[in-house]
């Protein structure tokens, strides 16, 4: 009871209240939590036993490693959205653990080109910085064309458009291994091709940044995980007691009964 009274506290604490409609709503890092929690205790019940036992150890589990990824991501996104104000990027939440940058044509390269411009360099040292204090996430970096000139020559500029981005990144340390690289041509559009404006709108160049499973553990204090969340060193020790005495009641019973038989 204790256990489920302490996952309800973890995701109440998570809902905010919107300050103009006076509406409760659940943060990012509340949805964490419960995504968490959920997992979590499918994952509790492996462990054998009582599976209600084990279930909330692992809906607790998940739910506070669940909730420090969202807390992680909410901070990465508000830094990120200060740093780039004003700068022409984009940047959305488009998942639990994903924060989305769009790099507009317009700030990003010129006609039919590879090369950053000064504009772009200067935005991305934000993102660098921001991204260099939130480690525990990679980058997927894509490049789209619209649909002037041909297939395979729109594939190749937009490989080497976001390789540029990368390598740009990378020499402002971020660490290499996170980032990935990927030339979506003109498959991907935005909008139609059918008007100069629209088209402008699909030559961009998007970063996707996925937050780790175990994003924010270390800023919490959780023991980081592996696969699924599994209970830490002090929730397994209480489980461990809690058997302990189980058994230790059942010999008293079986001693009691004994006894009892004998008279």
């Amino acid at each position: 009871m204790k256990k489920l009274l302490l996952i309800s506290s973890v995701l109440l604490t998570a809902c905010a209240t919107d300050p103009y409609t006076g509406q409760s709503t659940m943060s990012n890092t509340g949805k964490g939590a419960g995504i968490g929690a959920v997992v979590g205790a499918g994952a509790g019940t492996l462990f054998g036993g009582n599976d209600l036992k084990n279930a909330g150890l692992g809906a607790l589990a998940g739910g506070i490693v669940g909730a420090a990824v969202g807390a992680y991501m909410d901070n990465q996104q508000q830094e990120m959205q200060q740093s780039l104000r004003g700068t022409g990027i984009e940047v959305q939440r488009t998942a639990e653990n994903t924060l989305n940058l769009t790099m507009p044509s317009s700030i990003t390269f010129g006609f039919d080109s590879a090369t950053l411009t000064p504009q772009a360099q200067t935005a991305l040292d934000s993102v660098a910085n921001v991204l260099n204090q939130y480690p525990d996430s990679t980058i997927t970096i894509a490049g789209h064309t619209d649909d002037t000139g041909t297939d395979s020559y729109n594939l190749k500029l937009s490989e080497e458009r976001a390789a540029s981005v990368s390598a740009y990144l990378s020499q402002h340390n971020v660490n290499y291994s996170r980032l990935t690289t990927r030339g979506m041509g003109e498959t991907m559009p935005k909008l139609p091709n059918t008007s100069e404006a629209d088209r402008a709108q699909n030559r961009r160049v998007e970063l996707a940044i996925v937050a780790n499973n175990n994003a924010g553990a270390q800023q919490q204090g959780i023991p980081q995980q592996q696969g699924y969340p599994q209970p830490d060193n002090y929730l397994q020790q209480q489980q461990n007691n809690t058997q302990k005495q189980l058994r230790q009641q059942k010999r008293l019973l079986r001693q009691q009964q004994q006894q009892y038989n004998y008279r």
